[in-house]
């Protein structure tokens, strides 16, 4: 018999997430680059833990702001849970209700990838999550990017910054073992490149600083817009959480908080009370209305 209590999934770029309950399961299977969200649950779930329910609420990385065709993820899940309702969510929606618990605010996620949910007394506003060939912009993945780009050039004598190059030697000796150089393997390489680029500049590397600095300025950005996109205003005090992998690092999160206090003079930054899963449950209990195009039910 389907248990009745949720199952939450969150699906990463880096992995996967089940909570049903008390129990917590992590597999390492994520949505890997250039692959679609559907195929990419199918893949997880079959070679995860078998769980059984009748309520699934699934967060997705993939998304981009625009949930669509619930109907086939309730197909997928009636078939690997038994499932008869299924909430399809943008992950960026899910952490901001984990994150606040429904209050005033925005929520920034910086991992591989960014996005920001903005939410103002029931209307919400998605910015960025564009995909990191056209956004994420201050991400993991564009901080690395950019740091082996630079490193590249400076290498090749275009630019000035020798402690670049010496700082990523591993890094640009990586670039050149690639066998496709645009492959997803690069992508990776970028997006594991992130906390070094972020060290190099607490080390005081210039080009390193001038990159971080630049991904605060354009996190902020997209923090600041998220909360006008959901009617907020200059003058208003909303709750800001700054989170993610590469936000670890205090230099980032501060630079970022002050770029949207220049912006926001009021808004105040708070800790997030939850994350992923949290908000997918707390959607799948409180949230029995389709709230497009970032949530969508198929029952």
């Amino acid at each position: 018999m389907a248990n009745k209590e949720v199952l939450a999934v969150d699906l990463g770029q880096s992995g996967t997430r089940f909570k049903q309950g008390e129990l917590l399961i992590t597999s390492e299977r994520g949505k890997v680059a250039g692959e679609n969200t559907l195929p990419a649950l199918r893949a997880v779930f079959e070679t995860s833990q078998k769980f059984s329910a009748e309520v699934v609420a699934l967060s997705c990385t993939g998304f981009y702001g625009v949930v669509s065709q619930p109907r086939q993820y309730l197909e997928l899940c009636r078939q690997f849970f038994g499932a008869t309702q299924v909430a399809v969510i943008d992950d960026g929606l899910a952490g901001y209700v984990g994150s606040l618990n429904g209050r005033n605010g925005v929520v920034l996620s910086v991992g591989g990838g960014v996005v920001a949910i903005g939410g103002r007394n029931g209307q919400y506003a998605h910015r960025d999550g564009l995909g990191n060939t056209f956004g994420d912009e201050g991400s993991g993945f564009w901080l690395g990017k950019l740091a082996i780009t630079k490193a590249l050039a400076i290498r090749q004598g275009r630019g000035d910054d020798p402690d670049m190059v010496d700082y990523f030697a591993d890094e640009i000796n990586a670039y050149f073992a690639l066998e496709i150089r645009n492959s997803v393997d690069a992508v990776n390489l970028a997006t594991r490149t992130a906390r070094k680029v972020l060290d190099a500049a607490d080390a005081g590397v210039s080009t390193a600083t001038a990159i971080v600095d630049e991904g605060a300025y354009l996190l902020a950005q997209t923090a600041v817009a998220a909360w006008y996109g959901c009617g907020g205003t200059r003058a208003d005090s909303p709750e800001i959480v700054i989170q993610g992998g590469p936000v670890r690092n205090n230099s980032y999160s501060t630079k970022i908080a002050l770029e949207i206090n220049a912006k926001l003079p009021n808004a105040v930054v708070v800790q997030s009370a939850g994350d992923n899963l949290d908000g997918a449950t707390w959607i799948a209990q409180h949230m029995h209305n389709d709230a497009p195009p970032l949530m969508l039910w198929a029952r």
